[in-house]
């Protein structure tokens, strides 16, 4: 139990002995007794940010302090329920199969008044069905709540339509569940925050326009039928998209403030039919403003499909900051994908790479992207703009050090270049890397080379 909550309960349990204790007419003893009862004279907003701060289990246990204290907890605007309490109440076979939910619901019913955030985690228990999770949905929708997170460990849970009727929310995060038929996302005029994890949006969702005027983050990870969404989101400032091949093709309409997006698949992705061709320069197309970009290398194979120019339609003026993940240099997709970002991003200032061999990730013959790196005019274009380079599990193949030779050579005004070598070199190799990165010559007088020791 945190330290918090047992000192809170060793307050309130003395509060109790001191009320217990305080019978009598003496009126010099009531007084004592007063003084002694602090918390229960706070104002009530005080009281309420103490209970929120207990699980929530403590707070109702609070009831049995004094007829005072019977139903503070009810007007909590905070509940979370989190895996902590779902685990702990769904162990107890007393409750039985659907007992968990069914506590939940009474919490809920004996609660008054708004809730401004509910998280409920449903663990990995066996329900009879989901009804009882429908009626929890059911009386949140009634209690204005703001913020909802709902994590649903058991199968995909459809959501009931009444979900739409939690018009004043900021904020939604939802785990395993199904859009189906597709919610009319139009209400959530105030969300400002949408999370979906796992979520299936069902075949005929294909198409839909979805808008969010207020929209600042939104973030898609292993979501199914979610292409040729039309988001309208003018205030949309981060996209995240991980694991959602077929989101690659839906259209962003009118986003003027997106500026940081992340693209990963974690892994090589198969069999996947495309509804319409994805290409970098397509992509980037529809990224105005963007200037930080997360992409790893499994998302820049998926995008390869087609060849990767030299040059794209349109140079990507406002990429200022540029991550790559997971890249595998001796791949020749990567590398000209990566030389490409460089080569048409004319204002980055920060490239930040990682490198990092697995045993699941296919390896390359390293002689054609060493050979292709050794051309005068491999990247054939001056990063004037470049400040700091950080590179993380370096692995020192021929390829990843050739790369470094040729940022060094097009990079005058570099001032950082980190180097965190991978933790299954030795040290003679790690060695004979610094000597060789040392060596090459350098477009910047004050380029410093940090190298840095493996992570254990």
């Amino acid at each position: 139990m945190p330290r918090l909550t047992i000192v809170l309960l060793k307050t309130l349990g003395a509060i109790a002995s001191v009320k217990r204790s305080c019978k009598g007419n003496h009126k010099r003893r009531l007084l004592t007794c007063a003084k002694k009862d602090r918390i229960s004279n706070l104002p009530q907003h005080l009281i309420g940010s103490i209970l929120e701060r207990l699980p929530v289990q403590d707070a109702v246990r609070t009831s049995i302090l004094s007829k005072n204290w019977r139903y503070r907890w009810t007007t909590m605007t905070v509940l979370v329920l989190d895996e902590q309490f779902s685990k702990k109440i769904a162990k107890n076979e007393a409750f039985g199969r659907n007992g968990f939910v069914r506590i939940i619901n009474h919490v809920l019913i004996l609660h008054n008044g708004p809730i401004s955030k509910f998280s409920l985690h449903i663990p990995e228990i066996y329900l009879d069905s989901f009804q009882e999770v429908d009626q929890t949905m059911l009386l949140i929708s009634r209690k204005s709540v703001k913020e909802l997170v709902l994590t649903n460990s058991n199968s995909y849970y459809e959501l009931p339509s009444y979900v739409s009727s939690c018009s004043e929310l900021r904020k939604l995060e939802l785990d395993n569940c199904i859009f189906k038929p597709l919610l009319k996302f139009e209400v959530f005029s105030n969300l400002e925050y949408l999370s979906l994890k796992n979520i299936d949006f069902g075949a005929n969702s294909c198409g839909a326009l979805i808008t969010l005027p207020q929209l600042r983050m939104l973030w898609l990870v292993t979501c199914k039928n979610v292409y040729n969404f039309n988001i309208k989101a003018s205030k949309l400032h981060a996209l995240l998209v991980f694991t959602c091949p077929d989101a690659m093709l839906l259209r962003l309409l009118d986003t003027p403030c997106l500026y940081m997006v992340c693209l990963c698949f974690v892994e090589p992705f198969k069999d996947f039919v495309r509804v319409e061709k994805m290409n970098l320069a397509r992509l980037l197309s529809n990224l105005p403003k963007i200037k930080e970009l997360l992409m790893d290398g499994h998302f820049m194979k998926f995008l390869s499909a087609d060849e990767i120019p030299k040059w794209l339609p349109c140079a990507v003026n406002s990429l200022s900051h540029l991550r790559l993940k997971n890249f595998q240099l001796s791949d020749l997709d990567q590398l000209h994908g990566a030389l490409c970002l460089l080569r048409n991003s004319p204002n980055l200032e920060v490239l930040w790479m990682r490198w990092q061999m697995e045993p699941q990730v296919m390896h390359y013959d390293v002689g054609p992207a060493s050979n292709h790196l050794e051309y005068p005019d491999c990247l054939d274009q001056t990063l004037n703009r470049l400040r700091t380079v950080e590179i993380i599990s370096f692995e020192g193949s021929r390829p990843a050090v050739l790369f470094i030779k040729v940022l060094l050579a097009h990079s005058p005004f570099l001032e950082k270049l980190t180097i965190r070598p991978s933790g299954t070199s030795d040290l003679h190799e790690r060695l004979n890397i610094a000597m060789d990165v040392m060596r090459f010559p350098r477009a910047s007088p004050k380029a410093e080379l940090i190298f840095l020791n493996p992570k254990p």
